[in-house]
């Protein structure tokens, strides 16, 4: 077990008052529909799930590691015509990771890590920013980008497919309706081919993209493939913590 608390939203004070960390993980989800069968908070449920098991191995493999609480909100600017979906701007993303930076820097917390479960979210430009103004090393981690879907699925998608399905059938299996309710996922392509071919891009609108709001589908879903794609995505994160933590910001590039 670790010596130190590694999740902030379960610890008291008297565990944390005279802690130290070599760097925290702020989880980032976002709310949003998840084709007919998988629930709403889906990318929350399984970025915190993914979260708390990868600081507690990177915890108990030495790394002075806390995880934040989740922010249960993204971008999500084409899909507002679907209901409850929540939005969160880019902008307001900046501000609310402004406010995180800040705090973790008077606590003398040297490194962040961004651990993004949202497809929609993207921080490249925030951290360059934000890195002009704190004294603190700053990175994101899309963990379903961590180890290659092939490996573990036999139709990878985009949103609420085999992996995203499998995935919530392992961590919270009471949540998810049955397949024979959810739908076949099929996405709908942009026209022009340089969309298509990924040098050009314009955000997606979702409810033309798809009529169930998934993007893969999810009909080969298993438990079994969920928890083994957990294992090896945790794995894998928890490692990078674990060198970024033994890492001297200023010493990241090879020599000679």
């Amino acid at each position: 077990m670790p010596d130190r608390p590694d999740v902030l939203a379960d610890a008291p004070y008297k565990d944390i008052m005279h802690a130290l960390y070599d760097l925290a993980v702020l989880p980032w989800g976002a709310t949003e529909p998840h084709n007919l069968h998988l629930p709403y908070g889906t990318d929350i449920i399984e970025t915190e799930r993914i979260g708390r098991e990868v600081v507690r191995l990177a915890s108990t493999r030495g790394a002075k590691v806390i995880l934040l609480p989740t922010v249960p909100f993204g971008v999500n600017t084409g899909q507002l015509d679907i209901p409850l979906t929540i939005n969160m701007n880019p902008s307001t993303q900046m501000a609310v990771l402004g406010d995180v930076v800040t705090s973790l820097e008077h606590h003398n917390i040297p490194r962040l890590v961004i651990l993004n479960g949202h497809g929609g979210n993207d921080f490249r430009q925030m951290i360059r920013e934000l890195s002009l103004r704190h004294n603190i090393f700053l990175t994101s981690v899309n963990w379903y980008r961590s180890v290659p879907l092939r490996d573990f699925f036999d139709v990878p998608g985009d949103h609420a497919d085999e992996m995203e399905t499998s995935l919530m059938m392992f961590l919270a299996p009471e949540l998810v309706l049955p397949l024979s309710e959810a739908g076949e996922g099929k996405e709908y392509h942009l026209k022009l081919s340089a969309f298509r071919e990924g040098w050009a891009w314009t955000p997606r609108d979702w409810t033309r993209v798809t009529s169930d709001t998934g993007t893969g589908n999810p009909k080969a879903a298993t438990a079994a493939k969920g928890a083994r794609y957990f294992a090896a995505v945790t794995e894998k994160v928890a490692d990078f913590l674990v060198d970024l933590a033994r890492t001297n910001p200023e010493d990241l590039y090879e020599k000679g």
